[in-house]
């Protein structure tokens, strides 16, 4: 009663609500049907009619990014996401439209046919599929309706699309062949040959400045070709980047900070051990906080850093060298021990996992304690009849992949294998015998040979990584600060740019869905932010970007449509400049003989001698298949002028057409046509797409207004 009470009191103040909600209406009437229209929230497209909900995207798009385990961005996945339903839905429509259907039972025998599914175990009775199991699978987890059951309904889904495609490109490409009579007409049409007479204008015979192509004329051309110049929205940006840099005083820092860490020193009563004296490597790094993980590995000259091989190279266990600066790290490294090891060796094994061992078989039921037994029990065959050893290897090993030849590794290098294979091999001798465990189980090993013994050493290499101090941080975040105050101040981009000497760099073209910012990296809160509503060309704003500060302007916003002629202009003036001339050109070439034709232009008469579109070259002019086609289709010893060619206009007249040799079959020419169609099918689906209607709004899903 007290909430009535309560409406009662304010009625007047709702009625003026309501009030100014329908007036708002009256005023902008479509909003009324965006109110109750559903689909300007729930739809981001629609082929050919048909809708793509927000539901139907969302769900592709989370099932795509469990598929991918993470390695697509986001924006990436969208875009991935939206293609492959604009394909499913472009193909259904098709197949539809020629009566034909992809059922379950094709996306069955699809699926059961797979690699992914014959080649699983837990689908197979003694090693062959059984169809039976895997149906029963199927029917589980369907009943479980979790996780994994949609995982394979993903599967199935994109099963079903490629089948779609398959399907519809079959039935093309079927019918996509060449008869005989198309062959001998290829086989004439390229090998007929050609001669007569012409004269030549080309282009360069009138100066560029002398042609005038105005924005109307772009205009006009852009809207003639309507579909070669159709754009999505789009913006261009440009900004300035202040990167976090540390100053050669931070490096000075820092190189005499990694300096302390040489000898033993005190602070506060509490003594710490240098890394000349430390013995405790790994206790050393953690307290000292390295930037450098310790690595207790043997290395070659080759794998030491660089700038200070030789000199660690000439010294002894126990010596400290640096601070040195390697990349960006100053580095302190203290040789730990010095020996000769080979650089390569050859090796048999023999595997022998338990449960629970990496990449062990699911059928593998043997204990850690089970399988030592045996690996012992293989050694002691081996070392008793070495010649057995390849034998058991077969047999036993369950490394399938060197099992096959006998459990042999040709020549592999020293960090090729895991810690302990690497040290019983590489530390051992020629022909030592031994078991050692690994995390795969234990090794049964014999070392076949080694070779190119050289020196190596065991390095405590501690480090730090160069970075930029915190004054530093603070001047450069100040940089960009006092960028954006000018601005706001009312200076322009361009003026603050030359006052503080700084580097502008352009984004142009930058798209809603798109993820990099040339020059900056994955930004996507700048493209964001140039597709908000509110955002006006010459607005700007600083962001937080890697490694340091951008401050970017929006130069230009691109609706979706036509390409401003603004943008089309450099792409479309060279052709209207040369249509242009053409014109010129025809009115120099005037007269009814190509003698005329010629003196008047200012030309001369050439000849064209046994010329044919396998090789359409003009000597003198250049590559010219238009010119010559033309000559093939004309009437001979007619005069045709003002054909406008590749390199300027031309006037001809065919003397004679030599036919080719004729041949007894023209089958060659007719499976090179068919193919040739045929290599072109990948086409299909843009120019199915060419010829649909489409409408994207995906941008709409991110929360961007195109």
């Amino acid at each position: 009663m007290a909430i009535l009470s309560k409406i009662r009191e304010r009625s007047m103040f709702l009625i003026l609500v309501v009030g100014l909600a329908l007036f708002a209406f009256v005023l902008d009437p479509s909003t009324i049907s965006d109110f109750f229209n559903s689909t300007k929230v729930n739809d981001i497209g629609s082929v050919n009619g048909e809708t793509i909900s927000r539901q139907e995207f969302s769900d592709a798009l989370e099932a795509y990014k469990q598929n991918s385990g993470g390695r697509v961005s986001e924006m990436q996945a969208a875009k991935n996401v939206w293609n492959s339903l604009l394909r499913q839905k472009i193909y259904e429509a098709q197949l539809e439209n020629a009566g034909i259907t992809v059922g379950e039972a094709d996306i069955m025998n699809a699926l059961i046919e797979s690699s992914g599914v014959q080649n699983q175990e837990r689908f197979q009775t003694e090693g062959i599929f059984d169809r039976s199991k895997f149906t029963e699978f199927l029917a589980t987890i369907k009943e479980a309706n979790g996780d994994e059951w949609r995982a394979w309904q993903g599967y199935m889904g994109s099963l079903k699309s490629n089948l779609e495609k398959t399907t519809y490109d079959n039935l093309v490409t079927s019918g996509l062949g060449a008869s005989l009579k198309e062959g001998e007409n290829k086989y004439l049409t390229e090998n007929t040959k050609i001669s007569g007479k012409y004269v030549y204008a080309p282009y360069t015979l009138i100066a560029d400045s002398l042609v005038t192509v105005t924005k109307g004329d772009v205009k006009k051309y852009i809207e003639s070709h309507a579909s070669d110049y159709e754009v999505e929205a789009s913006r261009d940006v440009k900004f300035v980047k202040f990167d976090i840099k540390p100053t050669s005083e931070d490096e000075a820092v820092i190189e005499k900070n990694v300096a302390s860490f040489i000898e033993d020193s005190e602070k506060n009563g509490i003594k710490a051990i240098g890394l000349k004296n430390t013995t405790d490597y790994s206790e050393f790094f953690d307290e000292n906080d390295s930037d450098v993980a310790y690595d207790d590995k043997f290395q070659f000259k080759v794998q030491v850093p660089q700038v200070i091989a030789d000199k660690l190279f000439e010294g002894k266990q126990g010596d400290v060298f640096g601070p040195y600066k390697d990349g960006n790290f100053f580095k302190l490294s203290k040789i730990t021990e010095v020996t000769q090891l080979p650089d390569s060796a050859q090796a048999r094994h023999i595997l022998v996992p338990f449960v629970g061992a990496s990449s062990a078989d699911p059928s593998i039921t043997r204990t850690e304690e089970e399988a030592k037994v045996l690996a012992d029990s293989l050694m002691a065959a081996v070392k008793q009849s070495p010649s057995k050893f390849a034998d058991l290897a077969k047999d036993f090993s369950s490394d399938k992949g060197s099992a096959s030849k006998g459990g042999f590794y040709d020549w592999f290098g020293y960090n090729r294998m895991v810690t302990e294979f690497r040290d019983f091999v590489f530390k051992g001798k020629k022909n030592d015998i031994g078991v050692v465990k690994t995390v795969f189980g234990f090794h049964v090993i014999r070392t076949e040979d080694q070779k190119n013994f050289q020196p190596v050493l065991k390095l405590a290499t501690f480090g730090k990584e160069i970075v930029a101090s915190e004054a530093t941080e603070n001047t450069i975040y100040q940089g960009a600060e006092l960028f954006s105050q000018d601005l706001a101040n009312g200076k322009s981009y361009d003026e603050v740019l030359k006052e503080k000497s700084l580097k502008s760099l352009p984004a142009v073209g930058l798209k809603a869905l798109d993820e990099n910012v040339p020059g900056l990296g994955n930004e996507r809160d700048i493209i964001t932010w140039a597709f908000e509503k509110d955002v006006k060309v010459g607005d700007y704003k600083r962001f937080d970007i890697e490694g340091g500060y951008a401050v970017a302007v929006l130069t230009n916003k691109t609706s979706k449509g036509l390409m401003s002629v603004d943008k089309a202009t450099a792409s479309i003036r060279p052709i209207l400049v040369k249509e242009k001339k053409a014109k010129m050109l025809e009115d120099k070439m005037t007269g009814s003989t190509l003698e005329d034709i010629a003196k008047n232009a200012g030309q001369t008469v050439r000849n064209a001698n046994k010329v044919n579109l396998q090789s359409p070259t003009l000597a003198g002019v250049g590559y010219e298949p238009k010119i010559i086609g033309a000559m093939l289709s004309a009437k001979e010893n007619t005069m045709f002028n003002n054909v406008v060619g590749d390199r300027g206009v031309f006037a001809f007249s065919v003397e004679s057409k030599e036919l080719p040799t004729a041949l007894p079959n023209y089958d060659t020419y007719r499976k090179r046509l068919a193919n040739d169609r045929k290599n072109k099918s990948f086409q299909i689906f843009e120019a199915i797409k060419k010829a649909s209607e489409i409408e994207d709004n995906v941008g709409n899903f991110y929360g961007i207004q195109q």
